[in-house]
């Protein structure tokens, strides 16, 4: 299975914040995600300068690989290259996609954030390879970034191409996951509640079998 049809098989992505992880246990954290049968990682470490970054990269790529799961870096591309990462997640103030997938190649997997229609629309249409599009709901993720609600989420998917990825995000948890299901969606990125769940491998399996992922 290559990178894009892994992606197109994905339905829970797992980002291991290191506002929510302490260094010392990112390695053991980040087995428990995998354990559960994660199959798309982003690694997020805002604060961080690019070199320490990379230097968590490279200790969870190949943790990745031994599981069979796609790792993300966020932010920077030259860091995914240079740890030979599968892709790369952008923010919407990251720069154009077509430069970045000049740099890492047609088969890297490559992800934007959206925060309204137009912005997923755009995002698709500059060939991004998914989208997470959100804040649904406050999140301490996201301090200070206004929530969008559920309303837009069957409306984005019916605008973009049958089966494109849209990974909803921002405040989801076993309290929400629900309601954002009966919005329309059907892929989710859960990072908080995840993190500091007691049973971080167990609630995994339990999310992929709720999403039909598993």
């Amino acid at each position: 299975m290559n990178r894009k049809e892994c992606l197109s098989s994905c339905r829970l992505y797992g980002i291991v914040d290191m506002g929510y992880t302490a260094e010392h246990q990112l390695l053991p954290v980040t087995e428990k995600l995998l354990a559960g049968g994660l199959r798309i990682l982003q690694l997020r470490a805002k604060n961080h300068n690019p070199e320490h970054i990379e230097n968590m990269g490279r200790q969870l790529a190949p943790l990745c690989r031994k599981y069979g799961c796609l790792f993300i870096i966020n932010d920077y591309p030259e860091i995914a290259l240079n740890i030979g990462a599968d892709g790369v997640h952008l923010g919407q103030d990251d720069g154009d996609l077509a430069s970045v997938r000049g740099l890492l190649g047609k088969d890297a997997v490559i992800g934007r954030s959206t925060h309204s229609p137009e912005q997923a629309v755009g995002a698709c249409g500059e060939q991004a390879d998914y989208i997470g599009f959100g804040p649904l709901f406050p999140t301490g993720t996201k301090p200070g970034r206004q929530a969008i609600g559920l309303e837009d989420i069957a409306s984005v998917q019916q605008q973009l191409p049958e089966n494109f990825p849209v990974f909803c995000i921002g405040g989801i948890n076993g309290n929400t996951l629900l309601s954002v299901l009966e919005a329309g969606a059907n892929r989710v990125v859960i990072v908080s509640w995840l993190l500091t769940h007691p049973d971080i491998t167990g609630t995994v399996r339990t999310l992929r079998k709720e999403l039909g992922e598993a």
